[in-house]
């Protein structure tokens, strides 16, 4: 990857709003060389997405995240990338990574309810073969995300006396 590519995205991953014209002021480059960088990282597929990081509990939005974590039996010739790419395709999931340790596969996924995650586990998830096990952890709140630290610095504790 060229020198200016690892720059540039570099800079996009701490603030994806800023401008071309600002990172070429940033980086002493022309803004039509950034520009035309940016292009074929978004061409090749380097960058994927632009995203904006949200603490859901300021909103009055009702939503349940959780952690999956799954065994599953690889299949010959095709090893764990044909069972993550079924397991992809479901609108709930998030996020989803092959990992070393204990089980293979991490899901993230987002659901409007409780219920709805347990369903898709044991409607979605378990009709998967090469599906051995599964784990849920739903998450009960977030400290920090992508680098974003989600709490104020101002944790308060109830005082409990005796």
């Amino acid at each position: 990857m060229k020198k200016l590519h690892s720059k540039i995205l570099e800079i996009l991953q701490h603030d994806c709003r800023v401008k071309p014209s600002e990172i070429a002021v940033m980086l002493s480059e022309r803004e039509s060389d950034v520009s035309a960088a940016i292009a074929e990282l978004e061409r090749s597929g380097v960058i994927l997405k632009y995203g904006v990081i949200v603490d859901e509990e300021k909103l009055d939005k009702d939503s349940v995240q959780a952690l999956i974590e799954v065994k599953v039996a690889p299949k010959s010739e095709k090893g764990f990338d044909e069972i993550a790419a079924d397991i992809g395709k479901f609108d709930e999931v998030k996020s989803l990574y092959l990992m070393s340790g204990a089980y293979d596969l991490c899901i993230i996924i987002e659901g409007r309810t409780l219920r709805e995650v347990a369903l898709f586990v044991s409607e979605k998830l378990s009709r998967f073969e090469s599906v051995l096990s599964t784990a849920t952890h739903f998450i009960l709140k977030k400290y920090k995300i992508d680098g974003a630290s989600i709490t104020d610095g101002s944790l308060k504790r109830l005082v409990i006396q005796p």
